[in-house]
């Protein structure tokens, strides 16, 4: 049940930041707006499964360059990682690199506050 309130939050929190941030793109089929929010759900399970089977093969790969830049090129790992569930989700579109990163460091921040505000790190 845990899991399942994870995702949602995640994907009410992708909403909002596709809603203000400009370069991200949120559609669901055909525009229609509860469309939106299916795409958001597929977006937060996508993102979700990458960062269970991906990310800890690219963090293992980088370790060295992430070892001297003293942990940020974790942050271009997120980057890449959520261009990589754009490029694997249709209708959720990333502009570029930087807007990735941001959205990235925005989606970390606010799952972490609201995470912690529900008690879902227990």
């Amino acid at each position: 049940m845990n899991l399942i309130i994870r995702i949602f939050l995640t994907a009410v929190l992708v909403m909002v930041i596709a809603h203000f941030l400009p370069g991200i793109a949120l559609q669901g089929s055909h525009g229609v707006s509860s469309g939106n929010f299916m795409t958001a759900i597929y977006v937060a399970i996508v993102l979700g499964l990458l960062n269970l089977f991906i990310k800890p093969i690219l963090v293992l790969l980088t370790l060295p360059v992430t070892f001297f830049t003293f942990g940020l090129f974790l942050l271009v790992i997120n980057a890449l990682i959520i261009m990589l569930c754009a490029r694997l989700v249709d209708g959720f579109a990333v502009e570029n690199f930087l807007t990735a990163l941001l959205f990235s460091l925005i989606l970390s921040i606010s799952q972490s506050i609201v995470f912690s505000l529900t008690g879902g790190d227990k």
